[in-house]
This record gives structure tokens, sequence and C-alpha cells, in this order.
């Protein structure tokens, strides 16, 4: 798994504010605390604002505030907002039909075991990361290792994917 640049630091934006105890912050605050350029921090901040997960405050203590708590910001969402999926299903098999495949249709569409295993890998960490919050990551650090195993053996526990049936032509 690949965390970008935008996942990073839009998540350690996001915790800046939940830390923030006057409740708002402004651009030249989080940028300055977090080490980063007040114009990436206004674009960071307008996709989070963008997606309903923070608000924009006006006036002379202005500043961007969450919009919701903590405890009901997902991590599994906010990395949705802020990249791509881990595993993207559609065109798939396009995109990994090899240079030499004719007409573009991958040589083991019909026995194809990894896309299963992407999609699975995919449901459970999304899973996992949607039941971990902002609030559970401003609590103690040194219990996060267990939370995660915890949320994770949740997530493979429960209800088996709907993983896609491949019909071949």
């Amino acid at each position: 798994m690949k965390i970008t640049a935008q996942e990073e630091y839009g998540m350690r934006c996001l915790l800046r504010l939940a830390k923030t105890e006057s409740g708002s912050i402004t651009l030249p605050e989080v940028a300055a605390a977090e080490g980063l350029s007040l114009a990436y921090v206004g674009k960071l901040m307008a996709v989070l604002r963008h997606a309903g997960l923070l608000d924009s405050v006006r006036g002379r203590s202005g500043g961007y505030r969450l919009a919701k708590p903590p405890h009901e910001i997902g991590l599994g969402s906010l990395l949705l907002v802020l990249g791509e999926p881990l595993f993207e299903e559609q065109e798939y098999c396009q995109k990994h039909a090899g240079s030499e495949s004719p007409n573009g249709i991958c040589n083991n569409k019909a026995t194809c075991t990894l896309k299963s295993l992407w999609q699975t890998l995919e449901h459970w960490m999304r899973r996992t990361l949607d039941q971990i919050t902002l609030a559970d990551l401003l609590r103690n650090e040194g219990r996060l290792p267990e939370l995660l195993r915890e949320r994770l053996a949740a997530a493979v526990l429960e209800e088996e994917p709907q993983l896609l049936t491949l019909n071949v032509k």
C-alpha cells in the first residue's frame, strides 16, 4: 500500500484541526505547524471542505474547523477523498492484459485469482480503515497497533466480500 503525499498531508492537516482547542485555525497556522507551503495547505483544505469535512469560518477569528466531530470521520472514507482506491476494479483486466495479448484481453481472464485477491484485500483494508476514526488517532499512539489488529480481525471475520464472477465467452 502506497500513501500519496496528498493523503499524508491531508490527514495531518485534519489532525491539526482536530487538536485545535479554539475550534478554528487559519491556513498560515496550519502551514507553519505542518511545514507545508500556504498554497498546498490551501489546496488540501479546499479538497477537504468540498468533501464536507471542513467548514470555513469568516471574520477576525476565522479559519477552518471540522464540520463533523472527529469520531464521525473514518479514515477509509478520508483516504478516498484525498486519494484513490487501493484497487480499482474497472478495466483491471484490460490494464493488466500484457503488451503482447491479442485485442488487449488478459490471457488469464478465465482463471485469474489475482483480481479476487486484490478485491478481498481492498475490502478488508477499507473496512478496517473505516472503523478507525480521527478520534482514534487523537488518542494514545501506542494503542494504535492493537486497535488496528482488532479492527482488521473484525473486518476479516465478518461476511465475505461480494466478488465479481468472471464470465468468459
